[in-house]
């Protein structure tokens, strides 16, 4: 008898190709949302440690070692990142072509999170935080226009100031 494990169904969105161009909203956080990055002060400003250090530098090499990538704004909070993924990739297939949407090709959103994490973790451990450990997964929106763009851009530059004193 063969026994089943459980796999949570994965976030993304089932009818879309993560490999083809297109704009996302990403927010990928720690495990247990513990604030490894550094914390905020009484002003609303994000003061980043050693850990959030490392995770920026990870975070504006992910566009210099792929040319399909190009990055927009980012926001680093005390126990999460946000930002705007952009991939360039005319040769992949229509994002929209149920047929084609293979989510793992080579340079597909989920693929370069996984390895931004993956080198985050490497550098955050060789540096004495030997616990530090990220959320499974990331969440994604698919930015569809200017509209969508201008309300996360928005989201991401209040965020410290929301964290640190609750309103919005």
């Amino acid at each position: 008898m063969s026994e089943k494990t459980f796999r949570p169904r994965s976030l993304r969105y089932q009818g879309w190709n993560y490999a083809a161009t297109g704009w996302y909203f990403v927010t990928i956080c720690t495990k247990e949302r513990i604030p490894f990055f550094g914390n905020i002060d009484g002003n609303g400003q994000m003061n980043l440690n050693k850990c959030g250090q490392i995770v920026g530098e990870e975070w504006l090499r992910m566009a210099k070692v792929r040319s399909s990538l190009e990055l927009d704004e980012y926001s680093i909070m005390p126990d999460h990142i946000h930002g705007i993924v952009i991939i360039e990739n005319e040769d992949a297939a229509d994002p929209e072509d149920l047929t084609s949407a293979n989510h793992w090709q080579a340079g597909c959103l989920g693929a370069v999170i996984g390895r931004f994490k993956e080198r985050c973790t490497k550098r955050i451990r060789k540096a004495g935080y030997s616990s530090f450990l990220w959320q499974r997964n990331f969440y994604d929106h698919i930015i569809r226009n200017e509209k969508d763009l201008e309300r996360i851009r928005e989201y991401m530059h209040k965020n410290p100031t929301v964290e640190a004193f609750g309103k919005w």
